[in-house]
């Protein structure tokens, strides 16, 4: 019988848990904060749904691909000796720094989008608190929520096929 760690249903289940889980709440949270940011007193009900759909696709990616490069840089040597908390931190520090050079970089310098006066501003970064806060609780959630082994999550003695 293999350890969790090395079985392949372990793994299909944490991805199929994680990815829907970090897009369910990213999509609640976009939704919440619509009326931090100028769009919501100035778009049409079909540009902020647009706007909704477009923002949390976008952060799956993010939180996907952060895990991904989070795993490589985390733990080099594999999945079976990957440390959950290493991975995560890194995953989440990577979904921040990328949030928050993207809300300076769209904000400050190409002016896609703006605040509206609601939104608390960080002063030394000049960004929003809310999608700060939306990477510092959001993923680390999602990925302790996603990584508890299941008991339906049976292993599969070595060599075997499912």
């Amino acid at each position: 019988m293999t350890m969790w760690y090395r079985d392949g249903a372990f793994w299909r289940g944490f991805l199929a848990r994680y990815l829907p889980g970090v897009a369910i709440a990213n999509l609640l949270w976009e939704v919440a904060q619509l009326p931090l940011y100028t769009l919501w007193g100035e778009a049409s009900r079909g540009d902020l749904v647009y706007a909704v759909v477009h923002c949390t696709a976008g952060d799956v990616l993010i939180a996907g691909s952060a895990l991904l490069a989070a795993m490589c840089l985390a733990a080099p040597t594999g999945f079976p000796r990957w440390r959950f908390a290493r991975v995560a931190v890194v995953a989440t520090l990577l979904g921040l720094g990328y949030t928050a050079f993207s809300e300076w970089l769209n904000t400050a310098v190409r002016a896609s989008w703006a605040y509206a006066p609601a939104m608390p501003i960080l002063p030394l970064l000049g960004v929003g608190l809310t999608p700060i806060v939306q990477w510092l609780v959001l993923p680390p959630v999602a990925l302790c929520v996603a990584f508890r082994p299941r008991r339906t999550w049976k292993s599969t003695p070595a060599g075997a096929s499912r």
